[in-house]
Order: C-alpha cells, then sequence, then structure tokens
C-alpha cells in the first residue's frame, strides 16, 4: 500500500508542479519592474527625437540641400554600418566593465548631441557627419541597454521585458513621424524649425536614463580578460551563430526606410504627409513586439516543462 501511494504521488506531481509554475509565471505589465519601464520611456523619448528628423531627412537632403537619392543612400549605408559594427565592440566593451548604464548613457548622450547639427547644417557633409555621431551613439547604447534589460529582468520575464522595452521604443518610432506631420504643416514645411524641436525629447532621454535608472548588482570576475577572443567566439555555440545567420539573411532584403519616404513624395503625397509610410510601419511593429515577447516567455516555459518531465 504504502509503494502504491508513493507511486501514485509521483505520478500526480508533475501534474501539480505544472499549477504552480503556470500559475507563478503568469505575466503582466504590472509585474515587470519599474526600470524596465524607465527603459522603455528612454528609448521612446530618443526614438521620438530621432524619428522626427529621419523621417524628414531624405527630403530635406534632396530639396533643400540638393542631394541625389544615390547620396541618401550612401549616407544611410554608412551610418547603419557604422551602428551596427560599433554594436559588437560596445557588448563586449559592457561585459569587460560588467556595467551598463553609463555605457548606455554615453551613446544615448551621443544621439542628443547630434540632433542640433541637423537644424545647423549648410551641406550634405554636416548631415553625414551628425548621422554617423547619431548612429555611433545607437551601436554604443544598444548593447548595454539590452544587458541592462536582462539583468533586471526576472529570467521568466526576460522575453516580456524586452517585448514591452521595444514596443515604447517603437511607439516613440510613430510618435516621431506623427509629430514631424504636424509641425510641417503648422510651420508651413520649415525643416529647420522642426529638427530644433527633436532636440527637446532627445535631451529628456539622457536626464531620465541617468536620474531614473539605477545600476544593478552583477558579479565581476576579479581577472577580466579581453572578450573579443576567437576562443569566446568559438564557446558562444552552434545555436548562436545559427541564429546570427538567421539575421544577417534577413537583414540581406532590408533596405532603407529613407527610400519609402522618397517614394511617397515621387508619387504625388504632399510633402508634409511623407513620414506617414514610417507611421503605418511603426504602429505594426509596436503592437506585436510585447505579445511576441510575452509568447516567447510562454514558448520556453512549456520547454522547460517538457523538459523537467522527459528528462529522466
Amino acid at each position: 500500500m504504502r509503494l502504491a501511494w508513493a507511486q501514485a504521488s509521483s505520478r500526480r506531481q508533475p501534474c501539480l508542479i505544472e499549477i504552480a509554475v503556470t500559475a507563478s509565471h503568469r505575466t503582466t505589465l504590472c509585474q515587470i519592474p519599474p526600470a524596465i519601464w524607465m527603459l522603455g520611456f528612454v528609448s521612446l523619448l530618443m526614438d521620438l527625437s530621432s524619428e522626427i528628423i529621419h523621417s524628414l531627412l531624405p527630403i530635406f537632403m534632396v530639396t533643400a540641400l540638393g542631394a541625389s537619392a544615390f547620396d541618401v543612400g550612401l549616407i544611410e549605408g554608412f551610418a547603419e554600418a557604422t551602428a551596427l559594427m560599433v554594436k559588437v565592440f560596445s557588448g563586449a566593451f559592457s561585459d569587460y566593465l560588467g556595467k551598463r548604464k553609463w555605457l548606455a548613457v554615453l551613446g544615448y548622450a551621443l544621439g542628443a548631441v547630434s540632433k542640433p547639427f541637423f537644424a545647423l547644417a549648410p551641406g550634405v557633409g554636416t548631415v553625414l557627419a551628425a548621422r554617423l555621431t547619431d548612429r555611433i551613439g545607437k551601436g554604443i547604447r544598444g548593447a548595454p541597454r539590452d544587458a541592462l534589460v536582462a539583468d533586471i529582468a526576472p529570467p521568466h520575464l526576460r522575453g516580456a521585458a524586452f517585448g514591452l522595452r521595444q514596443s515604447l521604443d517603437t511607439v516613440g518610432a510613430f510618435l516621431g513621424p506623427l509629430s514631424a506631420i504636424g509641425l510641417m504643416y503648422l510651420w508651413a514645411n520649415n525643416f529647420r524649425a522642426v529638427f530644433w524641436v527633436a532636440v527637446i525629447p532627445g535631451i529628456l532621454s539622457v536626464l531620465l536614463l541617468m536620474l531614473g535608472v539605477r545600476e544593478p548588482h552583477t558579479h565581476v570576475d576579479a581577472k577580466r580578460t579581453n572578450p573579443i577572443k576567437w576562443a569566446n567566439l568559438v564557446r558562444l555555440g552552434r545555436s548562436y551563430w545559427q541564429v546570427v545567420a538567421i539575421g544577417a539573411l534577413f537583414m540581406l532584403a532590408r533596405f532603407s526606410e529613407a527610400f519609402l519616404v522618397l517614394r511617397a513624395q515621387q508619387v504625388g503625397l504632399p510633402l508634409y504627409l511623407a513620414p506617414l509610410v514610417l507611421v503605418a510601419m511603426n504602429v505594426v511593429y509596436s503592437l506585436s513586439a510585447y505579445p511576441f515577447g510575452k509568447l516567447s516567455d510562454s514558448v520556453r516555459e512549456h520547454e522547460i516543462r517538457w523538459m523537467r518531465e522527459h528528462g529522466n
């Protein structure tokens, strides 16, 4: 009888564990730490600032500065490539330091500092310098900011935390073009006046990060080594490089949103309405980021439960 009861108890245990795990891991927005919300609003403000400018910049370069579509593509290509290359080293550097916040602050500060130069630009050269500064800032802040999210969020909420931050980021990305439309209409297509407005949320994002987010305590090895080594790259594992390869393939099919804005003007959309194409794109992105982040937590939970029940 005792053996039969023990066997019955062991058979019931996975079900009890499953119920407990499901109840404890039920994700709501209220469970996400306040610091994640702060990081989300930091991203929102910086993207609001950036997109006010970027949604108008291609047309500004072509109509006000005399640039060609080729020039626009060249500047955008250099800028985005710079951001991606810097991001690799900033992630490794933040791991080496064991500190994320102030590296992220530096990146956001560079983004904020670049904004006035768009309004002051007398030619394409100044725009190129400002874009490179802005994208270097983006490259610096991206990896440590994401590492901050991972450090702050509880393990079972990481997918939702990343999704929330990305959703708020994208809210800024569609509010930016929307604001640009209203301001261009209000100020009779005065590009430079609109660009000056974009300086304000950029500064606010830096202040919010400095004052509203604390550096979480993380373990740092006493003996630090250069993280960018072949041995460390190999240790990342096959699955990691498979994800990188898939991302690279997707990026090959990507083209700059600047061409969408130029195309909108070519098909006859009024100048001040050209940023609408970015509004539509970013609304879809914003609405999908959090649900899919939450879904990733759910998928991970089911994988863990399956491994626990079938691992022995």
